[in-house]
């Protein structure tokens, strides 16, 4: 029996630095710190940062590889476990652009998968390192699946702010965990399992987060035909509940037989039956499902079996579930919008996407940084005179404390109309805090105020700061119905 390898001391340090960065989100502090270990700087760039550790990576293998010790099974278990990071480490970023462009070409051509021709070198590169042909070809499959999820949720999901670093980092999570060792051992083929909860107010992008976790699944490849399995492009899809009545919502889901209801003249797949193995389904506005309806939705989630409306045959769902709703964490807790059984089989995971008020109070350069983003998405490349004009319409006409109650949607929109009027009035607004509060003192020195008006715009002025009739109503001790009736009392009544 050959002596196993070993590696020499530093080499064992650095390569563990390197196993380090393959564990932890792209997004995390944490990948932070080990990158400027491992590329021995704290002030480059992001890009100068990731390149020079990229570059001495690859020196330490090439190195192993002239003195004949790169293949990593010739090694003890914990050596092995850390030159195999090394390996993946450089076989990822060596392949780096090959796979975006690979991202770019399935976005062009849809549906159908396109040839990969780098497959060939790329597989040959593993195996020739110790890989066997099994697992070179299930990590060429996870290295596109990690390029394919940073893609999404860093291009799609722009903003400086806190909470968008976290929203990034805890999508993030939901596709490989928090340590991708334990996903790349027990999990990577059994993601189906793991339901998810985005909570958010209407127009925040929840969608885009569900679209950024649906096309980030695995997806094998066929080493025959030089192709993945299936496109990523049709591995995510929706359906807003709010949409339809009780009466068809069950026919929307599970599909239907000819002839099963009046007005079913053929058959019907249901976005159960359309959802993909490799991907996800999002069930938006799932907060105003029905009990009756959560109930028939509880047994598909747990038994993963469905039947068409007016069909005794069953078909098995294999994808994720992603739900999600404007209500709050807070509405959903004391008001009971879900059956408790319900709530459980969704809650594996819960994604709170910010409101972009609170984005751009944690950082103002946020609202610089989607103005950007949603330019050059509309016209198809940057434009600096398109955005000062657009930035210019924004300062004189809302001003800097203009609260975005439509969020991120509103801000398209603005965009827009900038764009075909070179004006947004926005909505319109009742008085802001400083002048609502002055009215009620004004009031309460003349003497001249009600109490129901002096509530109705306390409640407005809670509203005006934290922006939820739930979180108002936590500290008012007020019901949530009655905080809003007061906010759209005052709203009415402002002058």
């Amino acid at each position: 029996m050959a002596k196993l390898l070993q590696l020499e001391p530093p080499d064992r340090e650095f390569f563990h630095h390197v196993y380090q960065a393959g564990l932890v989100s792209p997004f995390s502090d944490e990948r932070v710190v080990i990158e400027e270990v491992l590329a021995g700087c704290t002030e480059a760039s992001p890009r100068k940062r990731i390149e020079r550790a990229i570059r001495k990576v690859r020196r330490q293998l090439e190195s192993l590889e002239q003195a004949g010790r790169i293949d990593y099974t010739r090694y003890g278990k914990e050596d092995g476990l850390l030159v195999k990071a090394g390996i993946l480490f450089a076989f990822f970023y060596h392949y780096r652009e090959r796979f975006d462009q690979l991202i770019h070409g399935q976005i062009q051509a849809g549906d159908t998968p396109i040839k990969v021709m780098f497959a060939p070198e790329a597989l040959l590169y593993l195996r020739q390192r110790g890989f066997s042909e099994a697992d070179s070809l299930r990590y060429f499959a996870l290295s596109y699946q990690l390029r394919r999820a940073y893609y999404f949720i860093f291009r799609t999901l722009v903003g400086r702010s806190a909470s968008m670093k976290q929203l990034r980092h805890d999508l993030w999570t939901n596709v490989f965990t928090h340590n991708i060792d334990l996903y790349d051992r027990f999990l990577w083929n059994r993601m189906e399992d793991f339901s998810t909860l985005l909570l958010g107010e209407t127009g925040t992008g929840k969608g885009t987060a569900a679209m950024a976790i649906g096309r980030s699944g695995f997806i094998p490849f066929n080493e025959r035909k030089k192709t993945f399995v299936e496109s990523f492009t049709r591995s995510f899809v929706s359906l807003n509940l709010s949409q339809f009545p009780d009466t068809l919502i069950e026919s929307e889901l599970f599909g239907h037989k000819k002839g099963a209801f009046t007005g079913a003249v053929k058959d019907h797949r249901g976005v159960f039956d359309h959802c993909s193995p490799y991907g996800a389904i999002l069930l938006d506005e799932i907060g105003e499902l029905s009990i009756p309806i959560q109930i028939k939705l509880l047994q598909v989630l747990q038994d993963r079996k469905y039947s068409p409306v007016g069909s005794h045959i069953e078909g098995r769902f294999q994808g994720r579930v992603i739900a999600a709703t404007n209500r709050s964490m807070a509405e959903i807790e004391h008001h009971k919008i879900f059956r408790d059984d319900f709530y459980y089989r969704l809650c594996s995971d819960i994604i709170v996407v910010p409101p972009l008020r609170e984005r751009i109070r944690e950082s103002p350069k946020e609202l610089d940084d989607l103005l950007k983003f949603t330019v050059k998405r509309m016209v198809g490349r940057s434009s600096p005179e398109l955005l000062d004009m657009v930035r210019g319409v924004i300062d004189s006409q809302l001003g800097e404390n203009y609260p975005w109650p439509g969020n991120v949607r509103e801000l398209e929109q603005c965009v827009r109309r900038v764009l075909l009027k070179k004006d947004y009035a926005g909505r319109a607004l009742p008085p802001s805090g400083e002048r609502l509060a002055d009215i009620l003192a004004r009031g309460v020195v003349e003497g001249k105020i009600e109490t129901q008006r002096l509530v109705t715009g306390y409640c407005y002025m809670l509203y005006q700061r934290y922006g939820t009739f739930e979180e108002v109503a936590r500290r008012t001790g007020l019901d949530r119905r009655t905080v809003k009736k007061y906010i759209n009392d005052w709203e009415s009544q402002a002058d």
